[in-house]
């Protein structure tokens, strides 16, 4: 729901960057999950697992008082009949009585929205066939560049690796600060060099990185390897969190932002809902067959997620439209009736209005009566 809302109260100027600051406050409680599972991990008894899950309530209550405290969008008053209330709420996040088109425009794509019974059946849609593939697609693509694999067994991998215990923990909180520090870029340059620069340039450097690792592993560790040269082992870390950086700054936060602020009203919820449960589908997948994978792969299962990322990138560059600083209520008309794969998928509304509009006026020319005359 988080996406969803951020999309739905951000200004268009802002909103990719108000939007991955969800993205960079989940890096965050990543990074804090490290550091707690570090410290706990030294104390003698063996029972510092239990104070590191026990921890995990309180951000559990930080979010349920947040959740008393947080207003309705605007989106949400309105479509659920409340006008007042949405437009004083719309008045409120803006800052600015000037606000009466905005609150228009969200009215008339409410009323679009009410008149859809079936929002998941409206899915399946030609019409909106473009933004259900691409959500779909990025969240599949997500977790097979292996970040997640990367990032759950990190402690495994860097002790595969040779650094010990110790070590694996302190390597592992590292990847997590650079996940930190990379979202921040994405924070600052989403807005202005675009969804699309970030998700290509990622790509080239995640692919890069992989390549390298698996070429590394495949010459320098062998089945009974005690532990990997310093040299190259520094060099592994260096490569994985050259590799985070790049998800941590596309990836991971357009993965989230471009189905939030691509479906339509009518349809924003349900798209949402299976964009979050395509992710946690394949993150269970992946967390499931990772520790296999690694044993069976050895180094080629880094070869095995850079085919995933050239894939992805190559998806990206045809198929991935922009969407910086185009309204959510203009992104039909503005970006996939312009596109020049999924405008084709747009065809059958555009002919179903003129035949509509057309058998409006034969009738109402019938019966004596000029439709005009209504508008």
């Amino acid at each position: 729901a988080v996406p969803l809302f951020l999309s739905e109260i951000a200004p268009t100027r802002i909103r990719g960057g108000l939007n991955i600051l969800f993205q960079l406050n989940v890096t965050i409680g990543i990074l804090f999950a490290n550091l707690v599972n570090y410290g706990t991990a030294k104390i003698t008894g063996g029972w510092g697992w239990r104070l590191s899950l026990g921890l995990a309530g309180i951000p559990a209550l930080l979010l349920t008082v947040g959740a008393l405290l947080v207003v309705d969008s605007p989106n949400s008053l309105i479509e659920r009949g409340r006008l007042d209330e949405g437009k004083a709420v719309l008045r409120k996040i803006r800052g600015t009585d000037k606000i009466e088109p905005e609150f228009l425009e969200l009215v008339e794509a409410s009323r679009i929205a009410k008149e859809v019974k079936h929002p998941f059946r409206n899915l399946l849609k030609r019409r909106n066939r473009p933004q259900l593939v691409i959500a779909v697609a990025l969240q599949i693509f997500q977790q097979f560049t292996g970040i997640n694999a990367i990032m759950f067994y990190a402690p495994v991998l860097f002790n595969t690796l040779g650094f010990g215990n110790d070590a694996s923990l302190y390597s592992a909180v590292i990847t997590g600060a650079v996940n930190v520090l990379s979202t921040v870029v994405s924070i600052y340059s989403v807005d202005k060099v675009g969804r699309r620069v970030l998700l290509l340039e990622a790509g080239v450097q995640m692919f890069i990185s992989q390549v390298i690792i698996a070429i590394i592993l495949a010459f320098k560790v062998k089945d009974h390897s005690d532990d990997l040269h310093k040299g190259f082992a520094i060099l592994v870390v260096v490569l994985i969190c050259t590799f985070v950086s790049a998800f941590a700054w596309s990836w991971g936060p357009l993965g989230w932002l471009i189905p939030s602020e691509t479906f339509p009203l009518e349809t924003r919820s349900a798209g949402q809902s299976v964009t979050v449960c395509v992710n946690l589908l394949f993150t269970f997948v992946i967390a499931q067959a990772f520790l296999s994978m690694l044993c069976h792969f050895k180094y080629g299962i880094f070869l095995f997620f850079s085919g995933w990322v050239l894939i992805m990138s190559i998806f990206a560059l045809f198929l991935i439209p922009e969407t910086k600083n185009i309204p959510i209520e203009e992104m039909t008309e503005r970006v996939w009736k312009q596109h020049w794969f999924w405008k084709r998928f747009m065809d059958d509304d555009e002919v179903a209005a003129v035949t509509n509009g057309d058998i409006a006026k034969k009738n109402g020319h019938a019966n004596g009566f000029d439709p005009t005359s209504q508008l």
